[in-house]
């Protein structure tokens, strides 16, 4: 397997040799549109001119120095059609100024026909422009006749009166040619690209050294994290830095690692309450069995009595644990039918009155009937119950419990508040673990530590939340249910309507 840094260097490598192919491809069909490069010919041409004029004497072509348009006498036509056949061009006499055909050796052209010519700036090699007659000026460029586009090499001979001529070399245009390419393309451009593609790589490896750095040493600390998590140290954290991805990764590992932590704790006060739940019952049932067995006991109808409560005590807690375990894992059925959650706040709070009463402790009831939401009543009564029940409990004596239900939020809400001893901050986020209990010092009254989990789990599965707040220990409480309500959902969603049609209508 490739490092980092060599799927970095390969990936970059790809890249530049995939840029590399399309711009190489590109510069050659580029190269392939555009017409011939005509040096070639020029030079080609003008060699040819030096042979003629040496040949016929054109700078000077008449003893009574007639320019060469007048010139043109049989006998020098026949040398120029000649010479032309001879070294296969095309010879062409031009007036100047008028742009006219005075001669044209393949008769395409004849004698005072118009031509259009295209003359080009061209310098010729040094070697070439010294052959020439100081009183011939060459001139470069390409005319278009009937059989396409020709390139010239000429000579524009100088006399002191106003005629000006010019002798014209020709050849056809060449074809484009894909090996024509190639060499341009090799003379020309292929070292420049084989030094950016150097250049490229150099570039390429410092940018896979610095990137692998920067994912790497992160990713490293996070590999040597994961390792002491897994040996059981749940403390260890890592730095969220590097690229974003990477921070990303950091952070939910930060958020694993604290979820791990709370679970581990949880567990462990799990196991220490579950031994401790266990203990207390298991050993007054084996104590007061061996007192019944051995004799001992002086009322063994109290002593069967205690078996039993303590026997009891044991079932609920597996009763409690089951549901549990079923709740979170979506087994337990909940048989959905219209509840009025004031009406069943009602019942619950009627019932636990007399033990209110009986602690000294002021209930207070203010359920009026609410909008019906679709959930199971006997898992709802539960929920109550467990809520009310609990803040009688860890409310003194001369203390208040008050049992609200109001609309909130589109859903109902059901509110148990009291004036006990209150949860300090460091255990609310704590308060719906299982086993967890804040009161540790209940002895063998203590409850299982079940409730708020199973409370939750209820709560849950009927679509709502619960959320719970104390001032701090010694303030008391105040639990708090959401439920949705079909109707009040409907509700709410056509007054948005109505507003929405009312904002565009505005």
């Amino acid at each position: 397997m490739f490092s980092l840094r060599g799927r970095l260097l390969a990936s970059y490598a790809l890249l530049l040799g995939f840029t590399l192919a399309v711009m190489t491809l590109a510069l050659l069909l580029f190269l392939y549109a555009q017409p011939p490069n005509p040096a070639a010919t020029y030079e080609k041409l003008a060699s040819i001119a030096r042979e003629l004029t040496g040949e016929l004497n054109i700078a000077n072509p008449s003893a009574e120095g007639r320019p060469l348009a007048r010139a043109l006498v049989s006998s020098l036509l026949s040398q120029l059609n000649t010479f032309a056949a001879d070294n296969d061009v095309r010879i062409l006499v031009v007036n100047v100024p008028n742009r006219t055909v005075l001669f044209d050796s393949t008769g395409t052209l004849r004698r005072g026909d118009s031509i259009p010519l295209n003359q080009q700036t061209y310098a010729l090699p040094l070697y070439l422009r010294r052959v020439f007659p100081v009183q011939a000026e060459p001139i470069f460029g390409s005319f278009r006749d009937v059989n396409g586009v020709w390139i010239f090499t000429g000579l524009i001979v100088v006399r002191q009166d106003t005629e000006r001529s010019a002798l014209l070399l020709a050849e056809p245009q060449p074809v484009q040619s894909w090996e024509t390419v190639l060499a341009r393309f090799r003379d020309n451009l292929a070292l420049p690209l084989l030094q950016a593609v150097g250049l490229g790589l150099v570039v390429a490896a410092l940018l896979a050294a610095l990137i692998s750095r920067n994912i790497a040493r992160p990713l490293q600390r996070l590999g040597r994290a994961v390792a002491a998590v897994a040996a059981g140290d749940y403390t260890e954290r890592v730095s969220a830095s590097g690229p974003q991805e990477v921070r990303a990764v950091a952070e939910a590992f930060n958020q694993m690692a604290d979820q791990v932590h709370i679970t581990q704790q949880a567990q462990q006060d799990f196991l220490a309450n579950v031994s401790h739940d266990l203990k207390t019952p298991l050993t007054s049932i084996q104590g007061y069995s061996q007192a019944i067995m051995d004799g001992t006991a002086k009322d063994s109808k109290l002593a069967a009595g205690i078996i039993y409560d303590e026997a009891a005590r044991l079932n609920r807690m597996v009763v409690e644990l089951t549901d549990l375990a079923r709740l979170q894992a979506g087994r337990l059925s909940m048989q959905a039918q219209p509840v009025d959650l004031g009406a069943l706040a009602v019942a619950v709070g009627q019932r636990l009155a007399v033990v209110a009463q009986k602690k000294g402790v002021t209930l207070h009831i203010e359920a009026p009937p609410m909008p019906e939401i679709a959930g199971d009543g006997d898992r709802l009564a539960q929920v109550l119950t467990n809520l009310l029940s609990n803040a009688v409990n860890y409310t003194p004596s001369g203390g208040q419990v008050w049992l609200k239900t109001q609309v909130n939020h589109g859903g109902v809400e059901v509110i148990v508040q009291d004036t006990g001893i209150g949860i300090p901050p460091e255990d609310l986020p704590r308060i719906f673990e299982r086993f967890y209990q804040v009161d540790k010092t209940r002895g063998p009254k203590r409850g299982t530590g079940l409730g708020l989990a199973i409370t939750q789990e209820i709560v849950a599965a009927h679509g709502g939340r619960i959320q719970v707040s104390s001032p701090g220990a010694g303030q008391g409480a105040t639990f708090t249910v959401w439920l949705p309500s079909p109707q009040l959902s409907t509700v709410v969603r056509g007054r948005r309507q109505l507003t929405r049609k009312d904002a565009n209508d505005s």
